[in-house]
């Protein structure tokens, strides 16, 4: 079973994880360049990863119930708000997002010290429930 990484070890992965651990985050959104670079496979109904804290213990298996690749001028406000970070309106989604797109560590990541996303940028986005609890 692969593990499922919410952004960076640190208060955002921590944030995300507590919000997952509480139901409130039930979608996430990836950069295709992201997977591309890394060679792995996007996601897929059915399948099931170990959700892991900024510690790097697993905390919960999630199972990807949706997944689907678009156009970042695509996202609805339906998976902005799944996302369980606040989000009212797809701009406030945009906006978070780019941030941590356009941020060191992403591009780092990605080796483009340069990286920025537009309109057509393709992002895959995916749905998952939580299927099992892991710890104490």
């Amino acid at each position: 079973m692969n593990d499922a990484e919410f952004a960076f070890p640190g208060p955002l992965r921590d944030q995300l994880v507590a919000a997952i651990l509480a139901g409130a985050k039930t979608s996430t959104s990836g950069l295709v360049a992201e997977y591309e670079r890394y060679g792995e496979k996007l996601p897929v109904a059915g399948e099931r990863e170990r959700v892991v804290d900024s510690t790097g213990r697993g905390v919960a298996v999630i199972e990807t119930t949706a997944a689907r690749v678009v156009a970042l001028s695509e996202v609805d406000l339906a998976h902005a708000r799944d996302e369980g970070e606040g989000f009212e309106t797809v701009a406030q989604w945009r906006a978070g997002h780019e941030r941590y797109w356009h941020g060191e560590q992403m591009r780092a990541a990605l080796g483009d010290p340069d990286f920025t996303v537009d309109d057509d940028t393709v992002v895959v986005l995916q749905r998952f429930r939580v299927v099992e609890r892991v710890g104490p």
